[in-house]
């Protein structure tokens, strides 16, 4: 770095841009024209062909576990004490889900292209925001329909006319007898949403849509560069505070037990931070404003300012350094 500092009268236009775009003063398209969804769409598709196959499949594969009947877990006379909270409406509707934890990223992902004509960066914050949500709904589901727990409300889905019905009692031991399984008189619908008690589905899909958006915002906003910004933090906790409240209203609503809601935030938040940095750099990274995509295709071109850009990376240019460099005035 040193060598290069020790005469700045050599360095061109470009090169100083780029300079400037590594400082994270002008994040700009060193690939010159801009890539918008008309000119690279298609072949920026075309390349994650199978990965957008996978996404239709994992569709597939989570209408099949909705549909299937989930394991009735054993409830006895005994256990009823801690189920029989009231049977309530959802204060966030199933239907609402998709709009908060799909819908909102989505739209900030189309505010920055439109801003930033980045094709890359569009489709691959679309793609990975998916493949967190459709993931962690799999998984959740599979959870689901594996353990059959039951809701805290599951006493008045089982016997809404409040008329408790159970089969034999059967020997536990010497010294206490247990009541057999419920025999439920509801809806069987109803019923057998009572068991999908474990993880939280709601909590989970909130928290892999607007945990995912957090990772993108905290790398649109370079919160991890070290200059002190608190308010930038607050941004990307944003949407996380927004996934925590979906979370809680889960409980109030009695429709999940607080280990479900924890179990769910923790699956939805691990599965977006999987995704985010598989087409994403961290946040805190230099190329943390980017997707992966775009810098290789930098590198993969012919032009001298990528492989100029390509080269500083490697060499982890830190934006101290960049910062201290004087620049003189050029002459002739």
């Amino acid at each position: 770095m040193s060598a290069v500092v020790g005469d700045l009268n050599y360095f061109t236009v470009d090169s100083l841009q780029l300079l400037l775009v590594l400082s994270g003063k002008m994040p700009v398209n060193l690939g010159g024209a801009a890539h918008t969804v008309r000119s690279h769409g298609v072949a920026v598709a075309k390349i994650h062909m199978h990965d957008w196959l996978i996404l239709l499949l994992l569709v597939v594969i989570e209408v099949v576990l909705n549909v299937i009947e989930p394991f009735h877990h054993f409830v006895g006379e005994e256990m009823m004490t801690d189920l029989k909270y009231p049977l309530k409406d959802n204060t966030i509707p199933f239907w609402a889900v998709p709009i908060i934890a799909i819908l909102l990223p989505f739209v900030i992902f189309l505010i920055y292209y439109f801003i930033k004509k980045d094709v890359y960066d569009l489709h691959h914050a679309i793609l990975g925001l998916l493949f967190s949500v459709l993931l962690t709904g799999v998984i959740t589901d599979a959870i689901k329909d594996a353990v059959g727990r039951p809701r805290p409300d599951f006493f008045w889905r089982c016997f809404p006319d409040g008329k408790p019905a159970f089969h034999p009692t059967i020997a536990g031991n010497a010294t206490a007898i247990i009541s057999g399984d419920v025999m439920c008189s509801g809806i069987k619908s109803v019923i057998k949403e009572g068991y999908k008690s474990f993880p939280s589905g709601h909590t989970s899909w909130s928290f892999a849509g607007l945990g995912f958006l957090a990772w993108y915002l905290s790398g649109k906003v370079r919160a991890f560069d070290r200059r002190g910004h608190v308010a930038k933090l607050c941004i990307v906790f944003l949407p996380l505070l927004v996934a925590a409240l979906v979370g809680v209203s889960r409980v109030d609503d009695y429709w999940h037990h607080w280990q479900d809601v924890f179990a769910g935030g923790l699956i939805g938040t691990t599965i977006a931070s999987f995704c985010y940095l598989q087409f994403f750099p961290p946040p805190y990274d230099i190329d943390g404003w980017g997707p992966h995509a775009y810098f290789q295709m930098l590198a993969e071109s012919g032009n001298g300012n990528q492989s100029s850009a390509t080269n500083v990376n490697r060499a982890n240019v830190h934006q101290s350094e960049l910062q201290s460099i004087y620049i003189q005035p050029q002459h002739g």
